[in-house]
């Protein structure tokens, strides 16, 4: 059993003197599930995914609830007992591979990401700054500042330019373009992220009102 490295989730708040709410990332469940999750029935998600898409501390909505990833374990499917597939809202381990089965083959000695989760309450909002003369000078500065450490030169307007004018583009077409790893792409987007500039969508990643403001601005 391999046990994902805990990564500590984006702060909720943003210590900036003009801020505003944007929404936080969400963690994909069925419809079905989302009154399971809310109720606090459903503390498990067993996922057929390459690599983790939430991590361990982080914070994610649900439908109208929110939780917090406890853990994050990469197991052989064998390892799923009955208990998991019924904190999962499903009846039995064997109701557990075909759902994970629409996603590709499922068989005991599959490799499946096993998350716990603790539900919060009601939806989080992610704050993030409010769109000032003040603000985006400042944000501008932090930007050239992370571009004048970078060993491969500046990229965080091309990438937030990019975002702009591709919203809801896989990451991996995005990094194509670019001509970067994947994984280097995404590192970088979570560092615009954690500027109040990009949000993640299911697919992809949008500007937040504020980080459309910044790319405006340079664009004037």
């Amino acid at each position: 059993m391999f046990i994902v490295a805990e990564i500590s989730g984006a702060p909720l708040a943003v210590n900036r003197p003009e801020c505003s709410a944007a929404t936080l990332p969400s963690m994909q469940f069925t419809a079905a599930a989302h009154a399971g999750v809310a109720d606090g029935s459903i503390t498990r998600a067993v996922r057929l995914w390459k690599r983790p898409h939430v991590k361990v501390g982080g914070r994610y909505n649900v439908g109208n609830t929110s939780i917090e990833v406890d853990a994050i374990e990469v197991v052989p499917f064998s390892s799923i007992t009955e208990r998991d597939a019924r904190a999962s809202g499903l009846t039995n381990r064997e109701a557990m591979r075909a759902f994970l089965s629409r996603s590709g083959t499922v068989n005991d000695e599959t490799l499946v990401h096993r998350v716990s989760f603790h539900r919060l309450g009601g939806r989080i909002e992610r704050v993030v700054p409010t769109a000032t003369a003040a603000s985006i000078a400042a944000t501008i500065v932090a930007l050239d500042a992370i571009d004048a450490r970078s060993a491969s030169g500046p990229w965080t307007h091309i990438v937030l330019a990019m975002i702009d004018a591709q919203p809801a583009t896989v990451s991996t077409e995005l990094a194509r373009q670019l001509g970067v790893d994947r994984m280097k792409f995404k590192h970088d987007v979570r560092k615009l992220k954690a500027l109040g500039l990009t949000d993640s969508l299911e697919v992809g990643y949008v500007l937040t009102p504020f980080g459309q403001a910044v790319v405006r601005h340079g664009q004037a």
